[in-house]
């Protein structure tokens, strides 16, 4: 847990019910006992053959095959690991990770937040352009493009949050098992699971790319026009614990290869970008597999880089292939900026509303933003691509079942969907982009943000303290959604 987070639990703001930092750890992978089977991914070097498993079923007991992608779960003892490994026809095998994140409803009368405000994270990527305005500063909105939000599930109060018609539920769905308590079998789950969440991971997640409905206001989203399918990692923890809701790596690959499929299957010729705002600290290589064959499939992928600091990217942010996304902050956050037309319990000079209240300045400038210290460095190997508002971001996130409530977090887990809308917006004007070329226009488009220091205010009422950051934090620089919508091809 991040000494921000522990200084904002004990200051107690309420400014919208309740303000927190995402906690999401750096991932700790259990170590399993050699006395106890766990799970293990494994790539084969070719498609398995019957005399193979069988030579797998002599030291373990095949639980999932991924044909897809030559892969497979098993069971086994942790020191059998090795023997795995040493099979000729075995490509990589490793320990299956956790991976960490992130009644009846009223419904949204409208199909999509165009109409909504602007808050100041949109503002700052430029898909909107001043508080209390729903003008946009890209003509662009997502419609017609599928975002794939790979994640805890949604809320089972979704449908207070967001516009039905914004859900595609047809593809929706869950994956459950993996890992040691599962020893090795994937499961997906038919039904509703998608819509039992009880982290608020993704529902916060998603609320970026769409907006979401805080009544009597609704704000937009950075696509909102975008239709979502939500894909749930089947996490175990309460978002009453503000936990990270931990799942498995071998969940992570059937979930991208869900994806891999619709793509060349009930999608194919339409645009589809995933959002994977998670991560573990080493490379899995089914996981990794199952990153190439959705990448081989059209699908466009978009990882947040982890928040481990200086202790480097988590993966498979850090792989060359994907688009990471690094957690940005503004400078003016928590400063109040003048008279707020609509008290919601907020006076203008309660610096709480800044969020939706205050102006980020246009041209976008370096010196208002700053990298977060808690925000991946890129270490040697790994490939860090841009910076999206990632501190104090506003959403859905509930701490009791029914009841809706918003969020203040922070993390590059909600960085990423940022990112992720600008795809859905540049393939809104080009379907047939490539993860190359949607890569290539986001970087190049950037504004330019060097090694730095800046004052930023933690908290109302704490003095101002000095953030820094290197080169290894920034990518690219600061993500300009405009700007990659002009440069897409």
């Amino acid at each position: 847990m991040s000494p921000r987070y522990l200084v904002l639990a004990a200051a107690g703001l309420l400014a919208l019910g309740a303000c927190a930092e995402d906690t999401t750890e750096p991932p700790t992978f259990a170590r399993a006992r050699s006395s106890g089977m766990v799970g293990i991914n494994v790539v084969l070097k070719g498609r398995a053959t019957g005399a193979q498993i069988a030579q797998l079923n002599t030291i373990g007991r095949v639980k999932t095959t991924f044909p897809e992608v030559n892969g497979l779960t098993m069971a086994a003892k942790a020191d059998r690991l090795d023997d795995v490994r040493a099979l000729r026809f075995v490509k990589g095998a490793a320990l299956d990770q956790q991976v960490y994140f992130p009644p009846p409803t009223d419904l949204v009368a409208e199909s999509d937040f165009t109409g909504g405000f602007s808050t100041w994270d949109q503002d700052a990527i430029n898909a909107t352009v001043s508080p209390g305005s729903s003008a946009r500063g890209v003509s662009q909105t997502g419609e017609g493009v599928y975002v794939g939000i790979l994640d805890t599930g949604l809320l089972a109060t979704w449908p207070r949050y967001f516009p039905q018609e914004r859900i595609a539920t047809q593809y929706a769905t869950s994956f459950v098992g993996g890992g040691a308590a599962n020893v090795g079998a994937v499961v997906n789950l038919p039904g509703d699971q998608w819509q039992q969440d009880k982290c608020a991971h993704g529902t916060h997640v998603t609320s970026t790319v769409i907006g979401f409905q805080r009544p009597p206001m609704q704000f937009q989203g950075t696509a909102p026009e975008a239709t979502i399918i939500p894909v749930r990692l089947m996490a175990q923890g309460s978002a009453n614990a503000i936990v990270s809701c931990p799942f498995t790596g071998a969940q992570a690959a059937a979930g991208l290869i869900y994806f891999g499929n619709l793509k060349q299957g009930p999608l194919l010729g339409q645009p589809l970008v995933v959002n994977n705002s998670w991560g573990g600290g080493s490379p899995d290589p089914l996981v990794q597999a199952a990153v190439d064959y959705a990448l081989a499939n059209g699908v466009l992928l978009v990882f947040s880089a982890g928040n481990a600091g200086e202790d480097g990217m988590g993966y498979p942010g850090a792989y060359a292939p994907v688009i990471s996304a690094a957690a940005s902050g503004w400078v003016n956050e928590w400063v109040p900026c003048g008279t707020d037309p609509d008290d919601m319990n907020e006076p203008g000079d309660n610096p709480a509303a800044f969020w939706r209240a205050c102006d980020v300045a246009e041209p976008t400038a370096e010196d208002d933003f700053y990298i977060t210290d808690f925000s991946s460095r890129e270490k040697s190997g790994q490939q860090l691509d841009i910076a999206a508002p990632g501190s104090w971001v506003v959403g859905p996130f509930q701490l009791q079942l029914g009841k809706t409530s918003y969020f203040f977090l922070g993390g590059t887990s909600m960085a990423a969907p940022h990112v992720t809308g600008t795809v859905a917006l540049m393939l809104q004007k080009n379907p047939s982009l490539t993860q190359a070329q949607a890569e290539t226009a986001i970087k190049n488009s950037a504004i330019a943000l060097g090694a730095g220091c800046r004052d930023v205010i933690p908290i109302p009422g704490i003095p101002a303290q000095e953030i820094c950051w290197g080169a290894d934090a920034t990518g690219a620089g600061l993500l300009d959604a405009a700007a990659a919508v002009a440069a897409t091809p």
